[in-house]
């Protein structure tokens, strides 16, 4: 069987990467993430700061085709083949990505030092997968007490 859904396994919302912009579009630009060229990415214009403070950047706003700009990644879709990831340039977003919990709906921070997770959930029986996105705090409350999982969670990602 083939597993599409490992493509950028070492992507995860929230993580800061650079892009290589390739096209403009009425709805936003397509990009290359550096590094994963082989996972398909776009930025929407609603993803994309207004220099004239409009609520979305026009065309014109858009980065020019073959810059190069820092991302972050706000989702990756492994439901089907090809994996995709959707990408945010607004300034606030590169500072500290929030997204709302899977949860209780609260946005969590996924930047580094942020309040948030991130589990990859995927089945035996076949390719796809889908990212829950929780605050820590959330997710230890829902794993059984007597878990050594509820420990792990306040781990993960810190050293």
């Amino acid at each position: 069987m083939q597993r599409f859904d490992a493509a950028g396994a070492d992507l995860v919302p929230g993580q800061r990467v650079r892009v290589h912009v390739t096209h403009q579009h009425p709805w936003g630009v397509s990009v290359t993430i550096i590094g994963h060229e082989d996972i398909g990415a776009s930025i929407d214009g609603a993803a994309i700061d207004s220099p004239s403070g409009k609520s979305r950047a026009g065309l014109e706003e858009y980065p020019a085709v073959g810059s190069e700009i820092d991302a972050v990644v706000q989702q990756i879709r492994r439901w089907h083949p090809p994996a995709w990831v959707r990408l945010t340039i607004r300034a606030r977003d590169l500072d500290s990505f929030q997204w709302p919990c899977d949860f209780c709906d609260k946005p969590t921070i996924l930047s580094p030092g942020g309040d948030g997770v991130v589990m990859d959930v995927r089945s035996a029986e076949g390719p796809g997968s889908h990212a829950i996105v929780a605050h820590r705090e959330c997710l230890r409350d829902r794993l059984n007490e007597r878990s050594y999982e509820r420990a792990r969670v306040d781990s993960v990602g810190r050293s």
